[in-house]
């Protein structure tokens, strides 16, 4: 579509489910909060581990989101050729979008059967913790998570790959 002049290059749109949904224009607090899960998460995985901001990655034939941080195995360099189909961990930065985060991406997340989804909901400053995806035909991609924890600014969390660090939510939070 960008090659026939329906979308300019780097126009903020993602391929969700087979659908083209136009991106929201970022806020400060947003921004802010991309940057510091980015920081938290770098420090907390160590090498290895490639945290990538607001990069697509290839969940399926019809699905190429852009989160705001998706964390895979590897270096930059890596994903050179084709974009990360496996992270290990997706997170969503959320203030207007907190509805289709939790519903709609969170279902097409869990029908790709990642193991990590998080949504920094920063209106009511508190991360949600999203696990093991199962199959929901009430949902809207046919899958949805059976764990959903709601973590505050004062308790610790860790990704599932890395059960040994002890990130603070106030830290994530702008």
């Amino acid at each position: 579509m960008i090659e026939v002049g329906v979308f300019r290059p780097g126009e903020p749109v993602e391929l969700l489910g087979g659908e083209l949904i136009v991106s929201e224009p970022q806020g400060s607090a947003h921004y802010t909060a991309i940057g510091l899960v980015e920081d938290a998460l770098r420090v907390a995985l160590g090498p290895g581990w490639l945290v990538r901001s607001q990069g697509p990655i290839a969940l399926d034939d019809e699905s190429e989101p852009e989160p705001d941080i998706a964390v895979t195995r590897g270096g930059r360099r890596d994903y050179s050729r084709e974009h990360p189909s496996r992270p290990a961990l997706v997170v969503e930065v959320a203030e207007s979008s907190l509805p289709l985060d939790r519903e709609h991406k969170g279902s097409l997340y869990a029908r790709a059967r990642l193991d990590d989804y998080w949504i920094l909901n920063l209106v009511d400053r508190v991360l949600e913790v999203y696990r093991l995806a199962i199959q929901d035909p009430s949902a809207p991609f046919g899958w949805r998570y059976a764990s959903r924890e709601v973590v505050g600014p004062e308790s610790r969390v860790a990704p599932l790959v890395a059960p040994h660090a002890s990130i603070v939510v106030r830290n994530l939070l702008p």
